[in-house]
């Protein structure tokens, strides 16, 4: 099969070659009679531009990849979309890998859009060894970090205060009445090991005793917060409140919850962290901490294309506030 290529159309329309490119780019220098005629020819002759041309002469791709460890996790896959909108709305285009289960295979896509020759390189990393894993190739391309507070390193990063979070959602509780507060689902990340910290602080300034119920796995999901739930739930609820390290984890918490008649937030009340879209449906109603994951996506774009388009160097660490966002899930401890 024949691509249709811009000497087929210009033939086609009765034009010059230079035309038909003029047409597709918007120049000033045809008549809009010209260019809807041209512009509805290439549609239906099926043209369609050929970017690796392009990217030869203009030395652009226009291409942006994005790395994220699970496309099936709702905040990943929530973040992808706005970051696509925010790129598509400067003429990048999207190049989305998924980087689960491993470093390995973080390491693998990452060289993957790299022979690719995108522009530009966005990564939600697997884990706080990410970094590590991935030096060799960050001064290959211009490259932003996203979600992952990266702490010191030397790279430009786009997170959510996780610590200011959690300590939020422990005061909250807090404020209502509950002095047994349980935080559920740590694990291994500097993300998570930031909301611990939060919630610790928390604590100790209000006269708590932290409490904690870590999760084994390698990512967040609903299924494993179903089974850490399950688990939790076997021992005595010598406890009022649940503070989730993640909305996913919540959600399984609420599953495990119904299934074995636990009244929440009668009996027990539950806050999550990320605010992804399923928590403010109406069956759910899920008090949680919200990460701003459309600012997160935009200033993580605009970070990075400063380096595309500027050659900006140096690095820059922006970290966003969370917010309490107060829903059905929480409420005034249970009265034994």
């Amino acid at each position: 099969m024949k691509n249709v290529t811009l000497k087929d159309v210009a033939k086609a329309a009765g034009v010059s070659y230079a035309t038909v490119s003029r047409a597709l780019s918007g120049s000033s220098q045809i008549g809009s009679e010209t260019r809807e005629r041209v512009l509805k020819l290439c549609d239906e002759m099926g043209y369609t531009t050929n970017f690796v041309a392009r990217s030869m002469v203009t030395k652009r791709t226009n291409l942006i990849g994005l790395v994220v460890p699970s496309v099936d996790n709702q905040f990943m896959s929530e973040l992808a979309y706005h970051a696509e909108v925010s790129a598509r709305s400067h003429g990048y285009n999207i190049m989305l890998c998924d980087s689960g289960p491993d470093l390995r295979q973080e390491k693998t896509v990452v060289k993957l859009l790299l022979g690719r020759q995108v522009d530009g390189i966005l990564i939600v990393p697997q884990s706080s060894r990410s970094y590590e894993s991935l030096k060799p190739y960050l001064d290959q391309t211009p490259t932003v970090f996203l979600s992952e507070n990266l702490r010191d390193q030397p790279q430009s990063y786009v997170a959510v205060d996780n610590s200011r979070g959690t300590y939020l959602g422990t005061q909250y509780l807090y404020e209502l009445g509950h002095r047994d507060i349980l935080y559920f689902g740590q694990r291994q990340s500097t993300t998570h090991q930031l909301r611990a910290e939060g919630y610790l602080k928390a604590c100790q300034e209000l006269g708590l005793a932290p409490r904690y119920f870590n999760s084994e796995y390698t990512r967040s999901s609903i299924q494993g917060g179903y089974q850490l739930a399950k688990e939790l739930f076997q021992k005595p609820l010598d406890y009022t409140a649940i503070f989730a390290s993640t909305d996913s984890n919540a959600l399984g918490v609420l599953t495990a919850a119904d299934e074995l008649g636990i009244d929440i937030p009668g009996r027990l009340s539950l806050i999550g962290f990320d605010n992804i879209s399923a928590t403010a449906l109406s069956r759910i109603d899920l008090t949680t901490i919200d990460q701003p994951k459309k600012a997160m996506a935009v200033q993580a774009v605009d970070m990075l294309r400063d380096k595309i388009e500027h050659g900006t160097q140096g690095y820059v660490h922006q970290i966003l506030l969370p917010t309490l966002i107060r829903r059905g899930t929480c409420k005034e401890p249970f009265s034994r």
